[in-house]
């Protein structure tokens, strides 16, 4: 089996039956369900869902997208291997916790394939939901150049690079262009304060404004559980970014849900414990990779400015990364996934046939 091979890198042209088109994003494909293909797995699995709910399936990928790039390796090797099963493999790990330590469900009913989820439609909450428990990243480049207020919280001064904070911060963001909101920026990723919110709860899709609260409380009691879980292998939670949505259950009831991922290498920053606790500060996750892109290009600028969008774009098309690299990545998030889910992470050697095979027999989903 060489490298190539065993990448699942396009996932937008499987044979599943569907009378819509195909979303596509930077990692997973969404093939929504016919309305009568929904049905007849609500009703033959027994999925705790409205009769009628439209149901898709979630195919992720082992693409690598970095500021906002899709980038790849040299040989023909379009993406990262293990990356989709060890990404889905934490991710179920984190939902199963959730709702076992009764915090609440996720838009998941179904795991036929480490590469697969089946899952209900959900209304998004629109707000990157963001928590931290460390001062780095972005957060750490603004401090430094003497901002003290990060969406309405006041820091203290004296902080230094990569220090615990006292608090998990909540730092919201927009998920998508919100118009016509006082205060919030037309613009996609825009730090938004908790006041703007609760004043214009309904323009986030919140159903009430007791929600904001009760997004808060899932989102710290979410990262809270999976920060406890990560000390006990002495791995450090830094930060993360959880979604949000609305389902109905089976009796109509509306439920703010867990959606997309949580707690994954590419949704958070998670640092080996050893090495932190040494000053120093290894990275378990895709910022790793992303410090490697600033280190490997002469001009970082074109990786971290807007405007060079053009120019980044060019970069990661032209550029294909040595091998080792990739499977430097690859060794990270297939080894912190076995690390968190205590199982071993498969490569397959056609994973795109395994799908489609399992989809067929077990759900009778391909054309």
């Amino acid at each position: 089996m060489s490298i190539a091979d065993s990448v699942l890198a396009v996932n937008n042209d499987l044979p599943i039956i569907t009378d819509q088109n195909v979303h596509s994003g930077k990692v997973r494909s969404v093939y929504w369900l016919t309305a009568e293909d929904s049905r007849r797995l609500i009703e033959q699995n027994g999925y705790d869902v409205e009769p009628d709910a439209p149901l898709a399936i979630m195919v992720i990928s082992d693409r690598i997208s970095a500021f906002d790039c899709i980038w790849q390796g040299e040989g023909g090797v379009k993406g990262v291997p293990g990356k989709g099963a060890a990404l889905n493999a934490v991710s179920n790990h984190w939902f199963k916790l959730f709702k076992e330590n009764g915090l609440a469900d996720s838009h998941i009913l179904d795991i036929p394939h480490p590469f697969v989820w089946i899952v209900q439609k959900a209304k998004p909450v629109m707000i990157e939901a963001i928590a931290r428990q460390y001062i780095t990243g972005s957060m750490w480049r603004s401090y430094e150049k003497g901002e003290r207020e990060f969406c309405g919280i006041q820091l203290p001064e004296g902080l230094s690079r990569d220090q615990k904070l006292q608090d998990i911060l909540i730092t919201p963001s927009t998920k998508g262009i919100l118009k016509g909101i006082p205060n919030v920026p037309e613009a996609d990723d825009v730090n938004i304060r908790r006041q703007d919110i609760v004043e214009n709860y309904q323009a986030f899709n919140f159903l009430n404004v007791n929600d904001v609260d009760r997004y808060e409380v899932l989102l710290k009691d979410g990262f809270n559980l999976i920060s406890d879980a990560l000390t006990k292998i002495d791995q450090v939670f830094v930060d993360t970014k959880f979604e949000f949505g609305y389902v109905k259950d089976a009796q109509g009831n509306d439920k703010l849900i867990y959606m997309d991922e949580v707690g994954t290498p590419d949704s958070s920053r998670i640092w080996d414990g050893p090495s932190y606790r040494n000053g120093k500060v290894v990275e378990n996750s895709k910022e790793g990779f992303r410090q490697m892109l600033l280190n490997h290009f002469p001009d970082p600028d074109i990786l971290l400015n807007k405007d060079r969008m053009p120019e980044r774009a060019e970069l990661a098309k032209n550029n294909p990364l040595p091998l080792d690299v990739i499977m430097g990545v690859s060794e990270t998030y297939t080894n912190i996934a076995e690390k968190i889910t205590g199982s071993k992470i498969i490569l397959s050697d056609n994973p795109k046939q395994e799908i489609i095979d399992i989809l067929s027999e077990r759900y009778q989903l391909i054309k």
